[in-house]
């Protein structure tokens, strides 16, 4: 497991899915230059989607074969599917910067907080369950996966109160504005310690 220093944080964003978790992680990492960590998935790419930005989308025999050499610093199933997040990516991120940026569903997201303690700040981000399936409708989920994913909003939800900070994302601008201010002083601290 590679080793933060107290200077460093993974800022997790967690949540349902469709509720606009990515579209405000990326928002703060255009915005304070946080790099995030892509995930490694064996799912089949949704229309929106772009390979090496928004996951590594790779096979199940690529996915096993990089399990067994152990790269991986936590990996899920999930419907069917696996997600993993590489060590070695983290490592180099960490290199260049203080801090990255993890999009994560609960359990992934309790897995690294287990492993980095208070590195890890959470941010919750959630809607109602009308709003996250108009949402997966507006970037062209199928049924199928809009059902799925909403099959699993109520376990989710309950993981908002472990959380350090959870925000109902209406507007995902006024979000990712909000969350912003929070991590500078975050990141002020970090300066401030030196």
């Amino acid at each position: 497991m590679f080793n933060l220093n107290e200077q460093s944080y993974i800022f997790v964003f967690t949540g349902p899915d469709g509720a606009g978790r990515k579209t405000v992680a990326e928002m703060i990492h255009r915005s304070l230059h946080i790099p995030p960590v892509i995930s490694y998935t064996t799912r089949p790419k949704k229309p929106m989607e772009v390979d090496r930005q928004d996951y590594y989308f790779i096979s199940e025999e690529s996915f096993a074969l990089s399990e067994k050499n152990n790269e991986f610093l936590e990996t899920i199933k999930m419907d069917g599917y696996s997600y993993g997040l590489k060590e070695k990516d983290i490592e180099e991120l960490f290199e260049n910067n203080r801090s990255i940026i993890m999009v994560l569903n609960a359990e992934g997201t309790k897995t690294i907080k287990k492993m980095y303690g208070d590195r890890v700040i959470r941010f919750f981000i959630y809607e109602n369950t009308d709003v996250v399936e108009e949402r997966q409708k507006q970037r062209g989920d199928s049924q199928e996966d809009i059902l799925r994913h909403t099959a699993h909003y109520e376990e989710n939800m309950q993981y908002k109160e472990e959380c350090e900070h959870a925000y109902k994302n209406f507007d995902s601008s006024h979000t990712a504005f909000d969350i912003t201010k929070l991590l500078e002083n975050y990141l002020d601290e970090k300066f401030l310690e030196e």
